[in-house]
């Protein structure tokens, strides 16, 4: 039987090594949500977060809390430190694609072009969004966490989550509107 997450976050604090196996459980996950939010830095960020979570595991209170949830937070947090990093990475995202010259070739190769262009649009309008409104559309997106999980890793209520996913969705959706009417 395996052991859960709160039984060995709890066991951790008397027995530092109990702690490997959260890592080992949920580092791949949170590394995959900092690389697609902030691209090389995501080991560095990685390591970050699961240090501070070993240095706060014995005030990590369960209630209505998982510990991925808890790890997400912790992320998204050490993320806020570096996300004006962040945020010149999805405009230097959108000027790169903008700036490739769109050759005339076959259907498939124009999909591709397609795409690359739809990228630097999309990155553009993460640009665009609210620090806080980008984390919890991300963390939807990336991450995949339901919206009580979003609630919990944000420390915020549900109706919160519901309102800034809303708010990105629609800036975002503002910003592909038209590029679906030029096709």
């Amino acid at each position: 039987m395996d052991i859960t997450d709160d039984v060995l976050i709890r066991a951790s604090v008397r027995e530092p090594e109990q702690f490997a196996p959260l890592f080992d459980r949920h580092a791949v996950a949170i590394h995959r949500y900092l690389a697609r939010r902030i691209g090389a830095p995501a080991d560095d960020l990685l390591a970050e977060t699961f240090l501070i979570a070993f240095r706060r595991r014995e005030s990590y209170q369960p209630v209505g809390l998982e510990v991925r949830a808890w790890l997400f937070g912790i992320a998204t947090n050490v993320l806020h430190r570096h996300v004006r990093q962040e945020e010149r990475h999805y405009r230097a995202l959108a000027r790169a694609a903008g700036e490739q010259p769109r050759p005339h070739t076959d259907d498939s190769a124009d999909d591709r072009v397609d795409a690359v262009a739809l990228r630097a649009d999309l990155a553009a309008a993460l640009a665009r969004l609210k620090a806080r409104d980008r984390d919890a559309l991300l963390l939807l997106a990336y991450a995949q966490l339901s919206y009580a999980e979003i609630a919990a890793a944000l420390d915020i209520p549900v109706g919160t989550v519901r309102s800034r996913i809303n708010r990105a969705r629609k800036v975002t959706r503002a910003v592909l509107a038209p590029l679906e009417v030029d096709k």
